[in-house]
């Protein structure tokens, strides 16, 4: 009778290293192919990136302008706004890469966890880089606003766009931690209790990721980034409060087993 060698269906560390090098393959295909449409998008999108600048330089009296410092900066600039693009654009394809990679090493229940993370942390994502978006004109207006009556600010575009972008995965990722929280109690690692107990230092943090994401001392922004964070921190806690109850009642239930004096039956009698 033949032996199966392999019955755990385990993967050696080659195995390990071909699925990686096809998953990040593949990614890099399609982030390549989003950054051919971006290339494409660029005007679009480098407009809307300076408008706060140029808009707020007409109303300010503020002389301020996106600049390239030398021959090959605006090439620079191009391939660097077509990368993003593609970046965000391919996100849904090389996060489920990412998944499709790491789902082997989760137990079937555990999966079903990771693939709602995948499900939730996107448009979570998206909607907090939105918000970023949205404020960033208000962090604009304030920072030209310390341009010395008189002096000119002559912006590099690099840094600019790279200031952009830092800005929008900063929100971005924000939205997303308050879902790791849920994702931590689901596979056991964490329980509410757990998470409700620690709000004190959640605030701490919350209110420091508050403070690096708005990069100006505008309290208003800040707290318009703190108050969603907060409001998905208590519901996580509220979502794993309810899951622990759940497998707590699905684990006393499997414990105490059928009740015999309700299920019983006699025999009939004939």
């Amino acid at each position: 009778m033949a032996v199966r060698r392999n019955p755990d269906k385990r993967m050696k560390l080659s195995g390990h290293l071909r699925e990686l090098r096809k998953r990040l393959f593949r990614s890099a295909l399609a982030i390549l192919a989003g950054t051919v449409i971006g290339w494409f998008m660029f005007d679009y999108v480098f407009f809307a990136l300076q408008e706060p600048i140029l808009r707020i330089a007409t109303e300010e009296d503020v002389v301020a302008s996106v600049n390239f410092p030398n021959l090959a900066s605006a090439f620079d600039l191009h391939v660097q706004v077509a990368f993003f693009i593609g970046l965000f654009l391919t996100s849904p394809f090389w996060l489920y890469q990412i998944w499709a990679f790491v789902a082997p090493a989760f137990r079937t229940k555990e999966r079903k966890y990771t693939v709602a993370f995948a499900l939730t942390s996107t448009p979570l994502f998206l909607s907090g880089a939105y918000l970023g978006w949205w404020l960033f004109p208000g962090f604009v207006k304030s920072l030209l606003s310390f341009t010395p009556t008189g002096s000119s600010n002559v912006i590099n575009g690099s840094e600019y766009v790279l200031f952009t972008v830092r800005v929008l995965l900063v929100f971005g990722l924000a939205f997303v931690l308050p879902v790791v929280l849920v994702l931590l109690n689901a596979i056991g690692t964490l329980s509410g209790k757990s998470i409700l107990k620690g709000w004190r230092p959640a605030i701490f943090i919350i209110s420091l990721i508050g403070a690096l994401a708005t990069p100006v001392s505008d309290p208003v922004s800040m707290f318009l980034l703190m108050i969603p964070l907060l409001a998905f921190y208590y519901l996580s806690a509220a979502i794993a409060l309810a899951n622990d109850k759940r497998r707590a009642r699905k684990a006393k239930d499997s414990i105490d087993g059928p009740d015999l004096a309700t299920d019983y039956k006699p025999d009939a009698v004939s």
